[in-house]
């Protein structure tokens, strides 16, 4: 929950960030950008719900108490609409009663899918031309924006500059360069900067995680996705083994990891190993938890392998063998460690871990 019932906000460094949107947006459409992981999506719902609040007075919004804040914590405001991914509906905890999941030709679950398509954005065009309900306008929601493919974007186009009735738009995103330029030129910019590393930490302590500061770290100093981290099963101590555990071809250390949180441990991974050959501070991973005497040759295939892993996590791998042929793969960085086994390097891999 965004808010509770009181109006207080779960994440206390959204607070600032809100109150100047509420004084300085003025515009209809808002692109709310900055590091992911640090509160877009739960900014960008706040503030939401702040437009539509029904409080009267100069009390602070939203309130948390009025009728339309508690549609909006029971998500059945009809004057609130979010597009967001299939794929990111149960992480980000928007899953409703019932929703479960299209079917594929087979009649089996289909895999949820990480676009927003162009048939979610006329569909929400048609919502937005509707009379609103409450009397306080319309707000939609799309998150992130960049998981609009391109027809998917070029279909909100006219919304963007000719917005109906009282609709507000908020798009978020972590890198508003990978918007089509005439989408990021209709909006006014709303920055979320990363919270003070202080705050972050003691809100994840609140929140229950052990040793916060290896989570804050491994997270790249966003602590939303921290706290995602631990919920997909990655503590401090899990985090703390992976260097060895790489070192040695131990792909345990993976067992019951999603499959995109491994590969993107190994990528982190690799990019402490490179940083610190030439001299440099890792990012993820305590400098002195890092093996030395990785070659960069040997980095940078490993890398390239990597990428391709990431590219196509969505296919139907064997997870666990995937993960086994990247970890050995890069337990061959070491020379003294032998070769990698034959299928666990290369275009190989694809080879070994599809079905």
């Amino acid at each position: 929950m965004v808010t509770g019932p009181d109006g207080a906000l779960a994440l206390p460094w959204l607070r600032p960030v809100l109150d100047q949107a509420l004084q300085q947006v003025r515009g209809h459409a808002t692109l709310v950008h900055g590091p992911g992981g640090v509160g877009q999506f739960e900014l960008a719902i706040v503030l939401a719900q702040s437009w539509l609040c029904e409080a009267a007075g100069p009390a602070p919004r939203p309130c948390g108490r009025c009728a339309a804040c508690h549609l909006m914590q029971a998500r059945m405001h009809p004057d609130f609409l979010l597009l967001i991914p299939d794929a990111l509906r149960e992480p980000l905890g928007w899953q409703m009663e019932g929703e479960g999941g299209a079917k594929d030709g087979e009649g089996k679950k289909a895999k949820p899918s990480r676009e927003i398509k162009v048939e979610a954005v006329r569909g929400a065009i048609d919502w937005s031309q509707q009379t609103s309900s409450r009397g306080r306008g319309k707000v939609l929601v799309i998150h992130p924006a960049q998981a609009m493919n391109l027809i998917a974007a070029n279909a909100l186009l006219k919304t963007l500059e000719e917005p109906p009735g009282a609709l507000r738009l908020l798009l978020c995103a972590h890198d508003p360069d990978s918007l089509l330029p005439t989408l990021r030129s209709r909006c006014q910019r709303l920055l979320l900067p990363s919270p003070d590393r202080t705050v972050a930490l003691d809100w994840l302590a609140g929140q229950g995680v052990q040793e916060p500061q290896v989570l804050y770290t491994a997270a790249g100093g966003q602590p939303v996705e921290a706290l995602a981290m631990l919920r997909a099963g990655i503590d401090a101590a899990g985090w703390r083994r992976l260097p060895q555990a790489l070192r040695h071809g131990d792909a345990s250390a993976f067992a019951g990891w999603p499959l995109p949180r491994a590969i993107d441990a190994l990528q982190k991974l690799a990019h402490d190993l490179t940083v610190a050959a030439v001299g440099g501070a890792p990012r993820y991973f305590d400098a002195g938890a890092l093996p030395a005497g990785a070659t960069l040759a040997g980095l940078s295939d490993w890398q390239r392998e990597l990428r391709r892993a990431a590219r196509h996590d969505e296919h139907p791998w064997n997870a666990s063998l995937l993960v086994e042929a990247l970890v050995l793969q890069g337990r061959a960085l070491w020379p003294a460690s032998g070769p990698a086994p034959r299928g666990a390097g290369g275009g190989r891999i694809a080879t070994l871990a599809h079905r």
